[in-house]
Protein backbone atom coordinates (compact mmCIF):
# COMPACT_ATOMS: atom_id res chain seq x y z
CA UNK A 1 0.00 0.00 0.00
CA UNK A 2 0.85 3.66 -0.52
CA UNK A 3 -0.25 6.95 0.90
CA UNK A 4 0.26 8.86 -2.13
CA UNK A 5 -2.10 7.91 -5.42
CA UNK A 6 0.18 7.06 -7.87
CA UNK A 7 0.04 6.84 -11.42
CA UNK A 8 2.00 6.57 -14.93
CA UNK A 9 2.14 8.58 -18.18
CA UNK A 10 0.85 6.45 -21.10
CA UNK A 11 3.66 8.08 -23.58
CA UNK A 12 6.44 7.06 -21.79
CA UNK A 13 6.13 3.83 -20.45
CA UNK A 14 4.83 2.80 -23.77
CA UNK A 15 7.84 4.34 -26.12
CA UNK A 16 9.28 1.88 -28.11
CA UNK A 17 7.11 -0.87 -27.31
CA UNK A 18 4.26 -2.19 -29.44
CA UNK A 19 2.02 -3.16 -26.70
CA UNK A 20 -1.89 -4.39 -25.73
CA UNK A 21 -3.98 -1.42 -24.44
CA UNK A 22 -6.29 -3.13 -22.29
CA UNK A 23 -3.73 -5.85 -21.15
CA UNK A 24 -1.12 -3.35 -20.29
CA UNK A 25 -3.43 -1.15 -18.28
CA UNK A 26 -4.23 -3.88 -16.19
CA UNK A 27 -0.39 -4.98 -15.92
CA UNK A 28 0.28 -1.20 -14.66
CA UNK A 29 -2.56 -1.47 -12.21
CA UNK A 30 -1.17 -4.88 -10.91
CA UNK A 31 2.45 -3.13 -10.26
CA UNK A 32 0.76 -0.35 -8.37
CA UNK A 33 -0.72 2.31 -10.26
CA UNK A 34 -4.06 3.79 -9.10
CA UNK A 35 -4.12 6.20 -12.75
CA UNK A 36 -3.16 6.89 -15.61
CA UNK A 37 -1.80 9.75 -17.82
CA UNK A 38 -2.57 11.08 -20.92
CA UNK A 39 -3.63 7.92 -22.39
CA UNK A 40 -5.68 7.81 -25.71
CA UNK A 41 -9.15 8.89 -25.51
CA UNK A 42 -10.32 5.19 -26.99
CA UNK A 43 -8.64 3.54 -23.82
CA UNK A 44 -10.33 5.40 -21.34
CA UNK A 45 -12.66 2.55 -21.19
CA UNK A 46 -10.16 0.13 -20.63
CA UNK A 47 -8.51 2.17 -18.26
CA UNK A 48 -11.29 2.52 -15.68
CA UNK A 49 -12.24 -1.18 -16.35
CA UNK A 50 -9.12 -1.91 -15.00
CA UNK A 51 -9.10 0.56 -11.83
CA UNK A 52 -7.55 3.23 -13.31
CA UNK A 53 -8.06 6.88 -12.72
CA UNK A 54 -7.92 8.96 -15.47
CA UNK A 55 -6.11 11.89 -14.14
CA UNK A 56 -4.37 14.09 -16.80
CA UNK A 57 -4.95 14.83 -20.72
CA UNK A 58 -3.11 17.24 -23.10
CA UNK A 59 -5.04 20.34 -23.01
CA UNK A 60 -3.76 22.04 -26.38
CA UNK A 61 -0.67 20.70 -29.07
CA UNK A 62 1.99 21.57 -29.87
CA UNK A 63 3.86 22.16 -26.66
CA UNK A 64 6.07 24.85 -28.61
CA UNK A 65 2.89 27.30 -28.84
CA UNK A 66 1.47 28.51 -25.51
CA UNK A 67 -0.02 31.24 -23.74
CA UNK A 68 3.04 33.26 -23.64
CA UNK A 69 1.74 35.00 -27.18
CA UNK A 70 -1.21 36.76 -27.36
CA UNK A 71 -1.56 36.14 -30.98
CA UNK A 72 -2.04 32.20 -29.89
CA UNK A 73 -5.09 32.96 -27.41
CA UNK A 74 -8.21 32.51 -28.97
CA UNK A 75 -7.26 29.66 -30.55
CA UNK A 76 -5.82 28.11 -27.59
CA UNK A 77 -8.50 29.04 -25.46
CA UNK A 78 -10.57 27.24 -27.83
CA UNK A 79 -8.64 23.50 -27.60
CA UNK A 80 -8.40 24.22 -23.75
CA UNK A 81 -11.90 24.60 -23.56
CA UNK A 82 -12.55 21.56 -25.27
CA UNK A 83 -10.58 19.80 -23.63
CA UNK A 84 -11.58 20.82 -20.42
CA UNK A 85 -15.25 19.75 -21.49
CA UNK A 86 -14.16 16.47 -22.31
CA UNK A 87 -12.36 15.96 -19.15
CA UNK A 88 -15.48 16.50 -16.85
CA UNK A 89 -16.99 14.30 -19.89
CA UNK A 90 -15.17 11.88 -19.08
CA UNK A 91 -14.18 12.13 -15.34
CA UNK A 92 -10.33 13.31 -16.27
CA UNK A 93 -9.27 14.83 -13.18
CA UNK A 94 -6.53 17.93 -14.81
CA UNK A 95 -6.00 18.96 -18.09
CA UNK A 96 -1.88 20.36 -18.68
CA UNK A 97 -1.76 23.68 -20.29
CA UNK A 98 1.99 25.41 -21.79
CA UNK A 99 3.63 28.44 -21.61
CA UNK A 100 5.05 28.46 -25.19
CA UNK A 101 8.74 28.95 -26.19
CA UNK A 102 10.21 32.09 -25.07
CA UNK A 103 11.01 33.62 -28.71
CA UNK A 104 12.92 36.69 -27.26
CA UNK A 105 9.94 37.78 -24.83
CA UNK A 106 11.35 38.94 -21.74
CA UNK A 107 10.12 36.81 -18.44
CA UNK A 108 7.72 40.09 -17.53
CA UNK A 109 6.43 39.80 -20.93
CA UNK A 110 5.71 36.39 -20.77
CA UNK A 111 4.20 35.73 -17.24
CA UNK A 112 1.90 38.72 -18.46
CA UNK A 113 0.52 37.33 -21.70
CA UNK A 114 0.18 33.82 -20.10
CA UNK A 115 -2.08 35.13 -17.22
CA UNK A 116 -3.99 37.15 -19.39
CA UNK A 117 -4.47 34.10 -21.50
CA UNK A 118 -5.39 31.80 -18.93
CA UNK A 119 -7.24 33.57 -16.12
CA UNK A 120 -10.76 32.67 -17.87
CA UNK A 121 -9.99 29.49 -18.69
CA UNK A 122 -8.80 28.91 -15.04
CA UNK A 123 -12.84 30.67 -13.93
CA UNK A 124 -14.35 27.75 -16.51
CA UNK A 125 -11.72 24.64 -15.29
CA UNK A 126 -13.31 25.65 -11.47
CA UNK A 127 -16.80 25.86 -12.94
CA UNK A 128 -16.73 22.06 -14.27
CA UNK A 129 -14.54 20.91 -11.48
CA UNK A 130 -11.44 20.42 -13.43
CA UNK A 131 -7.75 21.81 -12.50
CA UNK A 132 -5.42 23.32 -14.90
CA UNK A 133 -2.04 22.66 -14.15
CA UNK A 134 1.34 24.48 -15.96
CA UNK A 135 3.99 22.31 -16.54
CA UNK A 136 7.18 23.33 -15.88
CA UNK A 137 9.77 21.94 -18.61
CA UNK A 138 13.52 22.33 -19.26
CA UNK A 139 14.82 24.40 -21.89
CA UNK A 140 18.14 22.80 -21.69
CA UNK A 141 18.05 19.17 -23.53
CA UNK A 142 14.58 18.35 -24.77
CA UNK A 143 12.58 21.64 -24.62
CA UNK A 144 14.71 24.22 -25.96
CA UNK A 145 13.14 28.05 -25.73
CA UNK A 146 10.40 26.65 -23.70
CA UNK A 147 9.77 29.73 -21.55
CA UNK A 148 8.19 27.92 -18.03
CA UNK A 149 11.29 26.29 -17.39
CA UNK A 150 11.91 27.48 -14.27
CA UNK A 151 9.67 27.60 -10.81
CA UNK A 152 9.43 30.89 -10.42
CA UNK A 153 8.32 31.74 -13.49
CA UNK A 154 5.38 29.50 -13.08
CA UNK A 155 4.55 30.20 -9.38
CA UNK A 156 4.42 34.14 -10.70
CA UNK A 157 1.54 33.02 -13.06
CA UNK A 158 -0.46 30.86 -10.26
CA UNK A 159 0.20 33.62 -8.38
CA UNK A 160 -1.28 36.44 -10.40
CA UNK A 161 -4.31 34.08 -11.86
CA UNK A 162 -5.12 33.54 -8.14
CA UNK A 163 -7.40 31.14 -9.14
CA UNK A 164 -7.66 27.30 -7.46
CA UNK A 165 -8.31 25.89 -10.25
CA UNK A 166 -4.74 26.98 -11.77
CA UNK A 167 -1.59 25.31 -10.42
CA UNK A 168 1.65 23.68 -11.49
CA UNK A 169 2.79 20.70 -12.53
CA UNK A 170 6.19 20.11 -11.03
CA UNK A 171 8.41 17.80 -12.23
CA UNK A 172 10.95 17.19 -11.06
CA UNK A 173 12.99 15.37 -13.51
CA UNK A 174 12.71 18.89 -15.51
CA UNK A 175 13.30 21.12 -12.52
CA UNK A 176 16.31 18.80 -11.68
CA UNK A 177 17.80 19.65 -15.07
CA UNK A 178 17.38 23.63 -14.90
CA UNK A 179 17.48 24.42 -10.92
CA UNK A 180 18.26 21.60 -8.88
CA UNK A 181 17.81 22.17 -5.53
CA UNK A 182 14.14 20.24 -5.38
CA UNK A 183 13.67 19.82 -1.88
CA UNK A 184 13.97 23.69 -0.69
CA UNK A 185 11.66 24.75 -3.91
CA UNK A 186 8.94 21.71 -3.30
CA UNK A 187 8.93 23.41 0.49
CA UNK A 188 8.73 26.72 -0.70
CA UNK A 189 6.14 26.28 -3.67
CA UNK A 190 4.09 23.42 -2.23
CA UNK A 191 0.54 25.55 -2.46
CA UNK A 192 0.81 26.42 -6.12
CA UNK A 193 1.55 22.94 -7.05
CA UNK A 194 -1.10 20.26 -7.74
CA UNK A 195 0.46 17.28 -9.67
CA UNK A 196 4.46 16.20 -9.31
CA UNK A 197 5.81 13.96 -12.34
CA UNK A 198 8.94 11.80 -11.57
CA UNK A 199 11.98 10.95 -13.65
CA UNK A 200 15.35 9.86 -13.51
CA UNK A 201 17.82 12.43 -14.47
CA UNK A 202 19.69 12.27 -16.48
CA UNK A 203 18.22 10.73 -19.26
CA UNK A 204 14.87 10.49 -17.98
CA UNK A 205 15.10 7.17 -17.32
CA UNK A 206 14.34 4.83 -14.27
CA UNK A 207 14.03 6.33 -11.13
CA UNK A 208 16.94 3.80 -9.49
CA UNK A 209 21.16 4.12 -8.79
CA UNK A 210 22.23 5.39 -12.10
CA UNK A 211 20.55 8.69 -11.91
CA UNK A 212 21.21 11.45 -9.32
CA UNK A 213 17.78 12.51 -7.58
CA UNK A 214 16.62 11.17 -4.22
CA UNK A 215 12.96 10.05 -4.88
CA UNK A 216 13.04 8.58 -0.93
CA UNK A 217 14.11 12.55 0.00
CA UNK A 218 11.23 13.92 -1.87
CA UNK A 219 8.80 11.22 -0.61
CA UNK A 220 9.61 12.00 2.91
CA UNK A 221 9.41 15.66 2.71
CA UNK A 222 5.81 15.42 0.97
CA UNK A 223 4.61 13.15 3.42
CA UNK A 224 5.71 15.53 6.08
CA UNK A 225 4.18 18.31 4.37
CA UNK A 226 0.76 16.67 4.03
CA UNK A 227 0.96 17.06 0.41
CA UNK A 228 -2.36 15.14 -1.09
CA UNK A 229 -1.99 15.42 -4.93
CA UNK A 230 -0.84 12.82 -7.50
CA UNK A 231 2.76 10.97 -7.99
CA UNK A 232 2.90 10.70 -11.56
CA UNK A 233 6.01 8.54 -12.76
CA UNK A 234 7.14 10.01 -16.68
CA UNK A 235 10.12 8.22 -17.57
CA UNK A 236 11.48 5.49 -20.07
CA UNK A 237 11.56 2.37 -18.36
CA UNK A 238 15.10 0.60 -19.56
CA UNK A 239 13.73 -2.87 -19.19
CA UNK A 240 10.14 -4.41 -17.74
CA UNK A 241 7.97 -1.30 -17.45
CA UNK A 242 5.97 -3.13 -15.24
CA UNK A 243 8.95 -3.61 -12.71
CA UNK A 244 10.00 -0.22 -13.48
CA UNK A 245 6.49 1.08 -12.21
CA UNK A 246 6.69 -1.07 -9.69
CA UNK A 247 9.93 0.04 -8.14
CA UNK A 248 9.07 3.44 -8.92
CA UNK A 249 5.97 2.86 -6.79
CA UNK A 250 7.58 1.52 -4.02
CA UNK A 251 10.08 5.07 -3.58
CA UNK A 252 6.88 6.22 -2.46
CA UNK A 253 5.42 4.09 -0.43
CA UNK A 254 4.05 4.61 3.22
CA UNK A 255 7.34 3.95 5.79
CA UNK A 256 6.58 0.60 7.77
CA UNK A 257 4.85 0.91 11.02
Amino acid sequence: MTDFRQSFAWWSFTTGREVDGPAFLAQMAAAGAQGVEMAPESLWPAALDAGLALVTLTGHQPLEIGFNDRDNHLKLQDQVRRSITLAKTHGVEKVIVFSGDRKGRSDAEGIAATVEGLAPLAEEAQAAGVMLLLELLNSKVDHPDQQCDHTAWGAEVVTQVNAPALRLLYDAYHMQLMEGDLLRTIRAHLPLIGHIHTGGAPGRRDLDDRQEVNWPAIAGLLRHLGYEGWIGHEFVPRGDPAEALRQAVGHFAAPAR
